[in-house]
Protein backbone atom coordinates (compact mmCIF):
# COMPACT_ATOMS: atom_id res chain seq x y z
CA UNK A 1 0.00 0.00 0.00
CA UNK A 2 1.27 3.44 -0.85
CA UNK A 3 2.09 5.62 2.14
CA UNK A 4 0.03 8.47 0.73
CA UNK A 5 -3.05 6.24 0.62
CA UNK A 6 -2.91 5.22 4.29
CA UNK A 7 -4.50 8.44 5.72
CA UNK A 8 -7.28 8.24 3.10
CA UNK A 9 -8.01 4.61 3.99
CA UNK A 10 -7.93 5.51 7.70
CA UNK A 11 -10.44 8.36 7.26
CA UNK A 12 -12.67 6.11 5.17
CA UNK A 13 -12.63 3.44 7.88
CA UNK A 14 -13.49 5.98 10.58
CA UNK A 15 -16.39 7.33 8.50
CA UNK A 16 -18.01 3.89 8.28
CA UNK A 17 -19.34 4.36 11.80
CA UNK A 18 -19.45 8.11 12.36
CA UNK A 19 -21.37 8.00 15.63
CA UNK A 20 -18.97 5.50 17.19
CA UNK A 21 -16.02 7.61 16.06
CA UNK A 22 -17.50 10.75 17.65
CA UNK A 23 -18.32 8.99 20.92
CA UNK A 24 -14.85 7.44 21.05
CA UNK A 25 -13.18 10.81 20.46
CA UNK A 26 -15.36 12.39 23.14
CA UNK A 27 -13.12 11.07 25.93
CA UNK A 28 -10.10 12.76 24.34
CA UNK A 29 -12.10 15.94 23.67
CA UNK A 30 -13.17 16.25 27.32
CA UNK A 31 -9.66 15.47 28.61
CA UNK A 32 -7.93 18.02 26.39
CA UNK A 33 -10.63 20.63 27.08
CA UNK A 34 -10.22 20.13 30.83
CA UNK A 35 -6.44 20.52 30.61
CA UNK A 36 -6.70 23.64 28.42
CA UNK A 37 -9.26 25.18 30.79
CA UNK A 38 -7.27 24.47 33.95
CA UNK A 39 -3.98 25.72 32.48
CA UNK A 40 -5.65 28.81 30.97
CA UNK A 41 -7.33 29.82 34.22
CA UNK A 42 -4.22 28.97 36.23
CA UNK A 43 -1.89 31.04 34.04
CA UNK A 44 -4.38 33.90 34.09
CA UNK A 45 -4.50 33.72 37.88
CA UNK A 46 -0.70 33.78 38.10
CA UNK A 47 -0.54 36.84 35.84
CA UNK A 48 -3.20 38.57 37.91
CA UNK A 49 -1.30 37.79 41.12
CA UNK A 50 1.87 39.36 39.71
CA UNK A 51 -0.05 42.43 38.60
CA UNK A 52 -1.52 42.78 42.07
CA UNK A 53 1.91 42.44 43.64
CA UNK A 54 3.12 45.20 41.33
CA UNK A 55 0.27 47.36 42.66
CA UNK A 56 1.99 47.23 46.04
CA UNK A 57 4.28 49.85 44.56
CA UNK A 58 7.62 50.07 42.83
CA UNK A 59 10.74 48.50 44.38
CA UNK A 60 8.99 47.74 47.68
CA UNK A 61 10.45 45.86 50.63
CA UNK A 62 8.09 44.74 53.40
CA UNK A 63 9.19 44.26 57.01
CA UNK A 64 6.90 42.07 59.14
CA UNK A 65 7.09 41.41 62.89
CA UNK A 66 8.06 37.95 64.10
CA UNK A 67 5.86 35.32 65.68
CA UNK A 68 4.55 35.27 69.21
CA UNK A 69 3.87 32.27 71.43
CA UNK A 70 0.96 31.88 73.82
CA UNK A 71 1.25 29.09 76.35
CA UNK A 72 4.09 27.56 74.36
CA UNK A 73 2.03 27.55 71.16
CA UNK A 74 3.03 29.78 68.26
CA UNK A 75 0.27 32.20 67.22
CA UNK A 76 1.92 32.66 63.84
CA UNK A 77 4.20 35.01 61.94
CA UNK A 78 3.41 38.72 62.25
CA UNK A 79 1.78 38.35 65.66
CA UNK A 80 4.63 39.72 67.80
CA UNK A 81 5.03 43.36 68.83
CA UNK A 82 8.59 43.76 67.59
CA UNK A 83 8.42 46.69 65.13
CA UNK A 84 8.22 50.33 66.17
CA UNK A 85 7.90 53.68 64.44
CA UNK A 86 11.50 54.33 65.49
CA UNK A 87 12.55 51.26 63.48
CA UNK A 88 10.88 52.75 60.41
CA UNK A 89 12.58 56.09 60.96
CA UNK A 90 15.97 54.42 61.39
CA UNK A 91 15.50 52.40 58.18
CA UNK A 92 14.76 55.57 56.23
CA UNK A 93 17.55 57.64 57.74
CA UNK A 94 20.39 55.12 58.05
CA UNK A 95 20.13 53.02 54.89
CA UNK A 96 21.24 54.92 51.76
CA UNK A 97 19.29 52.66 49.36
CA UNK A 98 15.96 53.51 51.01
CA UNK A 99 13.81 56.36 49.68
CA UNK A 100 10.95 56.16 52.13
CA UNK A 101 9.56 54.04 54.96
CA UNK A 102 6.06 53.98 56.40
CA UNK A 103 5.08 52.16 59.61
CA UNK A 104 1.60 50.68 59.27
CA UNK A 105 -1.12 50.00 61.79
CA UNK A 106 -4.55 48.69 60.77
CA UNK A 107 -7.91 48.47 62.44
CA UNK A 108 -11.53 47.79 61.51
CA UNK A 109 -13.92 50.52 62.68
CA UNK A 110 -17.43 51.82 62.12
CA UNK A 111 -17.34 55.18 60.34
CA UNK A 112 -20.28 57.59 60.63
CA UNK A 113 -21.26 60.54 58.46
CA UNK A 114 -24.64 62.15 59.13
CA UNK A 115 -27.19 59.34 59.13
CA UNK A 116 -24.89 57.05 57.10
CA UNK A 117 -22.42 54.53 58.50
CA UNK A 118 -19.95 52.04 57.07
CA UNK A 119 -17.59 49.45 58.55
CA UNK A 120 -14.19 49.83 56.95
CA UNK A 121 -10.42 49.51 57.38
CA UNK A 122 -8.45 52.40 58.81
CA UNK A 123 -4.74 52.51 58.05
CA UNK A 124 -2.23 54.57 59.99
CA UNK A 125 0.62 55.52 57.64
CA UNK A 126 3.34 58.08 57.07
CA UNK A 127 3.15 60.89 54.55
CA UNK A 128 5.23 58.77 52.12
CA UNK A 129 2.78 55.86 51.94
CA UNK A 130 1.10 56.88 48.68
CA UNK A 131 4.50 57.40 47.07
CA UNK A 132 5.56 53.92 48.16
CA UNK A 133 2.36 52.35 46.86
CA UNK A 134 2.34 54.43 43.66
CA UNK A 135 -1.23 55.43 44.56
CA UNK A 136 -2.23 58.80 43.07
CA UNK A 137 -4.55 61.33 44.73
CA UNK A 138 -7.66 62.04 42.67
CA UNK A 139 -8.58 65.23 44.51
CA UNK A 140 -7.36 67.10 47.57
CA UNK A 141 -3.97 66.27 49.07
CA UNK A 142 -2.07 63.88 51.29
CA UNK A 143 -1.36 64.79 54.90
CA UNK A 144 2.12 66.11 55.74
CA UNK A 145 4.95 65.40 58.18
CA UNK A 146 3.59 68.21 60.34
CA UNK A 147 0.22 66.41 60.51
CA UNK A 148 2.02 63.31 61.73
CA UNK A 149 3.98 65.18 64.38
CA UNK A 150 0.80 66.84 65.62
CA UNK A 151 -1.33 63.67 65.29
CA UNK A 152 -3.79 65.73 63.26
CA UNK A 153 -7.38 64.57 62.85
CA UNK A 154 -7.27 64.37 59.04
CA UNK A 155 -7.96 61.52 56.61
CA UNK A 156 -7.55 60.46 53.00
CA UNK A 157 -10.33 58.14 51.78
CA UNK A 158 -10.83 55.55 49.03
CA UNK A 159 -13.57 55.47 46.43
CA UNK A 160 -15.70 52.95 48.33
CA UNK A 161 -16.04 55.37 51.25
CA UNK A 162 -17.33 58.06 48.91
CA UNK A 163 -19.91 55.69 47.42
CA UNK A 164 -21.14 54.35 50.76
CA UNK A 165 -21.14 57.53 52.89
CA UNK A 166 -21.37 60.41 50.43
CA UNK A 167 -23.26 58.76 47.54
CA UNK A 168 -20.58 59.90 45.11
CA UNK A 169 -20.54 63.56 46.22
CA UNK A 170 -17.28 65.46 46.84
CA UNK A 171 -16.23 64.74 50.44
CA UNK A 172 -13.30 67.17 50.68
CA UNK A 173 -13.65 69.25 53.84
CA UNK A 174 -16.40 67.03 55.29
CA UNK A 175 -16.04 65.44 58.73
CA UNK A 176 -16.53 61.76 59.47
CA UNK A 177 -16.51 60.18 62.92
CA UNK A 178 -14.68 57.08 64.11
CA UNK A 179 -15.62 56.07 67.65
CA UNK A 180 -16.69 59.66 68.20
CA UNK A 181 -13.36 61.00 66.88
CA UNK A 182 -13.88 63.67 64.16
CA UNK A 183 -11.71 63.26 61.06
CA UNK A 184 -11.64 65.89 58.34
CA UNK A 185 -11.30 64.51 54.82
CA UNK A 186 -8.49 66.27 52.95
CA UNK A 187 -7.94 63.89 50.03
CA UNK A 188 -9.56 61.26 47.83
CA UNK A 189 -7.62 58.33 46.33
CA UNK A 190 -7.87 57.07 42.77
CA UNK A 191 -9.46 53.65 42.23
CA UNK A 192 -7.04 50.81 43.02
CA UNK A 193 -9.12 47.63 42.60
CA UNK A 194 -8.71 44.27 44.30
CA UNK A 195 -5.76 43.41 46.52
CA UNK A 196 -3.56 40.31 46.45
CA UNK A 197 -5.75 38.73 49.16
CA UNK A 198 -8.98 39.48 47.31
CA UNK A 199 -10.12 42.48 49.38
CA UNK A 200 -11.27 45.80 47.91
CA UNK A 201 -8.35 48.23 48.26
CA UNK A 202 -10.61 51.24 47.76
CA UNK A 203 -12.49 50.43 50.98
CA UNK A 204 -9.96 52.30 53.09
CA UNK A 205 -9.32 55.39 55.20
CA UNK A 206 -5.72 56.53 55.68
CA UNK A 207 -4.76 58.70 58.66
CA UNK A 208 -1.41 59.79 60.16
CA UNK A 209 0.10 56.83 62.00
CA UNK A 210 0.43 58.89 65.17
CA UNK A 211 -3.31 59.53 65.10
CA UNK A 212 -3.98 55.83 64.53
CA UNK A 213 -1.69 54.74 67.35
CA UNK A 214 -2.88 57.30 69.91
CA UNK A 215 -6.56 57.74 69.11
CA UNK A 216 -7.93 54.83 67.05
CA UNK A 217 -6.17 51.43 67.16
CA UNK A 218 -4.88 51.36 70.71
CA UNK A 219 -1.72 49.60 69.49
CA UNK A 220 1.83 50.65 70.27
CA UNK A 221 3.70 48.69 67.60
CA UNK A 222 3.63 48.62 63.81
CA UNK A 223 2.02 45.69 62.00
CA UNK A 224 4.33 46.12 59.00
CA UNK A 225 6.85 48.63 57.69
CA UNK A 226 6.52 49.53 54.00
CA UNK A 227 9.89 50.46 52.50
CA UNK A 228 10.68 51.86 49.06
CA UNK A 229 14.14 51.35 47.55
CA UNK A 230 15.76 53.48 44.84
CA UNK A 231 15.87 50.78 42.15
CA UNK A 232 15.34 47.08 41.59
CA UNK A 233 19.07 46.30 41.70
CA UNK A 234 19.29 47.70 45.24
CA UNK A 235 16.51 45.61 46.75
CA UNK A 236 18.62 42.67 47.92
CA UNK A 237 21.28 45.03 49.30
CA UNK A 238 18.62 47.02 51.14
CA UNK A 239 17.07 43.78 52.42
CA UNK A 240 20.40 42.70 53.94
CA UNK A 241 21.06 46.13 55.46
CA UNK A 242 17.55 46.34 56.95
CA UNK A 243 18.09 42.91 58.52
CA UNK A 244 21.43 43.94 60.04
CA UNK A 245 20.04 47.26 61.30
CA UNK A 246 16.98 45.72 62.96
CA UNK A 247 19.04 42.95 64.59
CA UNK A 248 21.27 45.63 66.05
CA UNK A 249 18.33 47.78 67.19
CA UNK A 250 16.54 44.78 68.73
CA UNK A 251 19.77 43.68 70.46
CA UNK A 252 19.68 40.17 69.07
CA UNK A 253 22.67 37.95 69.80
CA UNK A 254 24.32 36.00 66.98
CA UNK A 255 22.67 32.76 68.12
CA UNK A 256 19.18 34.30 68.22
CA UNK A 257 16.76 34.16 65.29
CA UNK A 258 15.32 37.31 63.77
CA UNK A 259 12.19 38.59 65.49
CA UNK A 260 11.07 40.05 62.16
CA UNK A 261 10.87 39.09 58.49
CA UNK A 262 12.12 41.16 55.57
CA UNK A 263 10.62 40.31 52.18
CA UNK A 264 11.19 41.90 48.79
CA UNK A 265 8.39 42.47 46.33
CA UNK A 266 9.76 39.68 44.14
CA UNK A 267 9.69 37.21 47.03
CA UNK A 268 6.06 38.08 47.73
CA UNK A 269 5.25 37.54 44.03
CA UNK A 270 7.09 34.21 43.93
CA UNK A 271 5.33 32.93 47.02
CA UNK A 272 1.92 33.94 45.69
CA UNK A 273 2.45 32.59 42.16
CA UNK A 274 3.99 29.35 43.42
CA UNK A 275 0.76 28.47 45.19
CA UNK A 276 -1.20 29.29 42.05
CA UNK A 277 1.19 27.25 39.90
CA UNK A 278 0.95 24.17 42.13
CA UNK A 279 -2.84 24.29 42.12
CA UNK A 280 -2.87 24.73 38.33
CA UNK A 281 -0.74 21.67 37.69
CA UNK A 282 -2.61 19.65 40.30
CA UNK A 283 -5.92 20.37 38.58
CA UNK A 284 -4.37 19.83 35.14
CA UNK A 285 -3.02 16.45 36.29
CA UNK A 286 -6.46 15.43 37.50
CA UNK A 287 -7.90 16.55 34.16
CA UNK A 288 -5.19 14.52 32.42
CA UNK A 289 -6.64 11.36 33.94
CA UNK A 290 -9.58 11.73 31.57
CA UNK A 291 -7.07 11.58 28.68
CA UNK A 292 -5.90 8.24 30.02
CA UNK A 293 -9.48 7.02 30.30
CA UNK A 294 -10.14 8.27 26.77
CA UNK A 295 -7.07 6.33 25.58
CA UNK A 296 -8.47 3.13 27.06
CA UNK A 297 -11.68 3.82 25.12
CA UNK A 298 -9.61 4.21 21.95
CA UNK A 299 -7.95 0.83 22.54
CA UNK A 300 -11.28 -0.84 23.17
CA UNK A 301 -12.84 0.51 19.99
CA UNK A 302 -9.79 -0.33 17.91
CA UNK A 303 -9.89 -3.92 19.19
CA UNK A 304 -13.55 -4.11 18.22
CA UNK A 305 -12.66 -2.64 14.82
CA UNK A 306 -9.98 -5.28 14.27
CA UNK A 307 -12.49 -8.02 15.12
CA UNK A 308 -15.12 -6.55 12.78
CA UNK A 309 -12.63 -6.18 9.91
CA UNK A 310 -10.89 -9.53 10.22
CA UNK A 311 -11.89 -10.63 6.70
CA UNK A 312 -10.78 -7.26 5.29
CA UNK A 313 -7.38 -7.63 6.95
CA UNK A 314 -7.08 -11.22 5.74
CA UNK A 315 -7.88 -10.13 2.18
CA UNK A 316 -5.22 -7.38 2.30
CA UNK A 317 -2.64 -9.84 3.56
CA UNK A 318 -3.67 -12.40 0.94
CA UNK A 319 -3.14 -9.99 -1.97
CA UNK A 320 0.34 -9.03 -0.85
CA UNK A 321 0.07 -6.50 1.98
CA UNK A 322 2.73 -6.91 4.64
CA UNK A 323 2.09 -7.07 8.35
CA UNK A 324 3.81 -3.68 8.74
CA UNK A 325 1.28 -2.18 6.28
CA UNK A 326 -1.65 -3.41 8.38
CA UNK A 327 0.07 -2.27 11.57
CA UNK A 328 0.61 1.22 10.13
CA UNK A 329 -2.96 1.43 8.85
CA UNK A 330 -4.52 0.80 12.26
CA UNK A 331 -1.97 3.01 14.03
CA UNK A 332 -2.80 5.89 11.68
CA UNK A 333 -6.51 5.40 12.35
CA UNK A 334 -5.89 5.56 16.09
CA UNK A 335 -3.67 8.65 15.84
CA UNK A 336 -6.12 10.48 13.55
CA UNK A 337 -8.98 9.67 15.91
CA UNK A 338 -7.02 11.06 18.88
CA UNK A 339 -5.82 14.16 17.02
CA UNK A 340 -9.37 14.97 15.94
CA UNK A 341 -10.30 14.66 19.60
CA UNK A 342 -7.38 16.93 20.53
CA UNK A 343 -8.44 19.63 18.07
CA UNK A 344 -12.04 19.39 19.25
CA UNK A 345 -10.79 19.53 22.86
CA UNK A 346 -8.86 22.74 22.18
CA UNK A 347 -11.95 24.37 20.70
CA UNK A 348 -14.11 23.23 23.63
CA UNK A 349 -11.39 24.27 26.10
CA UNK A 350 -11.22 27.81 24.69
CA UNK A 351 -14.99 28.18 24.79
CA UNK A 352 -15.32 26.78 28.32
CA UNK A 353 -12.41 28.88 29.62
CA UNK A 354 -13.91 32.06 28.21
CA UNK A 355 -17.31 31.13 29.64
CA UNK A 356 -15.94 30.45 33.13
CA UNK A 357 -13.74 33.54 33.10
CA UNK A 358 -16.64 35.72 31.97
CA UNK A 359 -19.14 34.28 34.45
CA UNK A 360 -16.84 34.19 37.50
CA UNK A 361 -14.86 37.32 36.67
CA UNK A 362 -11.58 35.37 36.67
CA UNK A 363 -8.68 36.20 34.36
CA UNK A 364 -7.72 33.68 31.67
CA UNK A 365 -4.55 33.38 29.60
CA UNK A 366 -4.37 31.01 26.64
CA UNK A 367 -1.03 29.35 25.98
CA UNK A 368 -0.06 28.32 22.45
CA UNK A 369 2.47 25.93 23.95
CA UNK A 370 -0.27 24.24 26.00
CA UNK A 371 -2.38 23.76 22.87
CA UNK A 372 0.54 22.30 20.91
CA UNK A 373 1.33 19.99 23.82
CA UNK A 374 -2.34 18.95 24.02
CA UNK A 375 -2.43 17.89 20.35
CA UNK A 376 0.97 16.17 20.66
CA UNK A 377 -0.16 14.27 23.75
CA UNK A 378 -3.32 13.26 21.90
CA UNK A 379 -1.21 11.80 19.09
CA UNK A 380 0.97 9.96 21.63
CA UNK A 381 -2.15 8.57 23.30
CA UNK A 382 -3.27 7.31 19.90
CA UNK A 383 0.10 5.63 19.30
CA UNK A 384 0.27 4.12 22.79
CA UNK A 385 -3.26 2.77 23.03
CA UNK A 386 -3.57 1.97 19.34
CA UNK A 387 -0.40 -0.10 19.09
CA UNK A 388 -1.73 -3.33 20.60
CA UNK A 389 -4.86 -3.52 18.39
CA UNK A 390 -2.73 -2.64 15.34
CA UNK A 391 -0.12 -5.26 16.27
CA UNK A 392 -2.86 -7.83 16.80
CA UNK A 393 -4.27 -7.06 13.34
CA UNK A 394 -0.84 -7.35 11.71
CA UNK A 395 -0.34 -10.82 13.24
CA UNK A 396 -3.51 -12.34 11.78
CA UNK A 397 -3.13 -15.47 9.67
CA UNK A 398 -4.66 -14.57 6.28
CA UNK A 399 -6.12 -18.09 5.77
CA UNK A 400 -7.80 -18.08 9.17
CA UNK A 401 -8.94 -14.47 8.67
CA UNK A 402 -10.57 -15.24 5.32
CA UNK A 403 -12.47 -18.13 6.86
CA UNK A 404 -13.95 -15.85 9.53
CA UNK A 405 -17.64 -15.14 8.96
Amino acid sequence: MKWSAIPYVAFKALRRNTMRTILTALGIIIGVAAVITMVGLGQGASTEVREQVNRLGQNVVLVFPGERSLGGVSIGGGSANTLTTEDARAIQEEIPEVIAASPEVRSQRLVVYGNQNWHTRIYGQSEDYLQIRQWPIESGEMFTREDIERASLVAVVGQTIIEELFEGADPIGETIRVRGLPLTIIGVLETKGMSLMGSVQDDIIIVPYTTAFQRISGRSHAMVINVQVYDENSMEIAQAKITDLLRERHRLASYQDNDFTVQTQEEVARAATETSRIMTWLLASIAGISLFVGGIGIMNVMLVSVTERTREVGLRLAVGARGSDVLLQFLVESVILCMLGGIGGIALGIVSTEAIASYAGWPALFSTEAMIVAVSVSAMVGLFFGFYPAWKASRLDPIVALQRE
